[in-house]
């Protein structure tokens, strides 16, 4: 039985119905969100690896003379959006791969690593995925799936930014920096300090005072 590692194929197979359906012009994105597998299974490290997991994903496609600009894009927009949500930057880093560690199809790759209570870990990846998957599946299949450019008359394959998240380990990373305790009156209380945008609960009526009938 093969279980699929990431969510990213099935954007690509439908990249032309989507751009067709859509009416879209380069640049633009497909994002879901989707269950991925893969042999990671510990028993040491909560939700951080699991046999099977909730992944965000979005293949963002692009001029390839752009692609290096879109690149450096993401890369700082999706660094921005945990911090912009309540994630501390002293617990964020950056970290780009050196080229002995990319996967066969990346040009280039920066992870956002968390400083989890285990250590430093993978937040998100993003990857610059050229234009392997788009012309992988047009040798597969046949199809063509080149995009024609009518601003400067071209034909092109489009170049994919890719960033991947984990749904799971970010619920945790936000959780963790949400968590607070502090003092009040000599009695010590848990609070969670969520961003407003992520807080479950809006609005909380609480009493003034404690244990005071008068």
């Amino acid at each position: 039985v093969f279980l699929r590692p990431e969510t990213a194929q099935g954007m690509f197979v439908n990249f032309e119905n989507v751009r067709s359906t859509a009416r879209r012009k380069l640049p633009f994105g497909i994002a879901q969100q989707g269950r991925s597998f893969r042999n990671e299974i510990t028993t040491r490290a909560f939700v951080f690896r699991t046999l099977e997991f909730e992944q965000m994903e979005m293949e963002y496609f692009c001029k390839p003379d752009e692609s290096e600009q879109w690149y450096r894009h993401w890369v700082a927009e999706r660094y921005n959006w945990y911090v912009r949500y309540g994630i501390r930057p002293e617990n964020l880093r950056l970290r780009q791969h050196d080229p002995d560690e990319l996967a066969h199809y990346s040009r280039m790759c920066h992870d956002i690593e968390y400083n989890f209570p285990m250590g430093w870990g993978e937040l998100e990846g993003i990857a610059h995925r050229g234009d392997y998957d788009l012309t992988a599946h047009m040798k597969a299949t046949g199809k063509n799936l080149q995009y024609f450019d009518p601003t400067d008359n071209t034909t092109y394959t489009p170049h994919v930014i890719e960033p991947a998240a984990g749904t799971d380990r970010t619920v945790l990373t936000f959780m963790i920096d949400a968590y607070h305790e502090e003092e009040v009156k000599g009695e010590k209380r848990v609070v969670l300090k969520f961003h407003p945008a992520l807080a479950p609960i809006k609005v909380a009526v609480l009493p003034l005072l404690k244990k005071r009938p008068e």
